[in-house]
């Protein structure tokens, strides 16, 4: 029996996948907020909270399980000015804001940031 996978397949292959996530990941991490479609915020926010997690914990190990997903700047960025402020914060790290659909093809917009 098929069982239906998690996530969204974006119309693309598994690298182009990873690559867009990679890429969102790190443009919140530098500009704590970011506009993209709603589906794409709902598929961040499933990718960015377990890196934050593991960020909270903070030893070589899990430095170097986030660098697997985003560059050594970003990633300093992420442990160094990001995750302190978590600290106490059990989860929920994101917030989805739904904004007006885009005007050229009438996308659902959002706007993920940072709690």
């Amino acid at each position: 029996m098929r069982k239906r996978k998690k996530g969204k397949k974006f119309g693309r292959v598994k690298a182009q996948r990873r690559a867009l996530m990679n890429s969102l990941a790190s443009a919140l991490v530098l500009h704590k907020k970011i506009k993209t479609t709603e589906t794409k915020a709902k598929e961040l926010r499933r990718f960015i909270e377990p890196l934050i997690t593991k960020a909270k914990i903070g030893n070589l190990h899990k430095r170097r399980q986030v660098i697997k997903f985003l560059s050594d700047s970003v990633t300093d960025k992420l442990f160094g000015d990001i995750v302190p402020s978590y600290k106490e914060r059990p989860g929920g790290y994101t917030r989805i804001i739904k904004l007006a659909p885009r005007q050229s093809d009438g996308a659902k917009m959002a706007q993920i940031e940072f709690v």
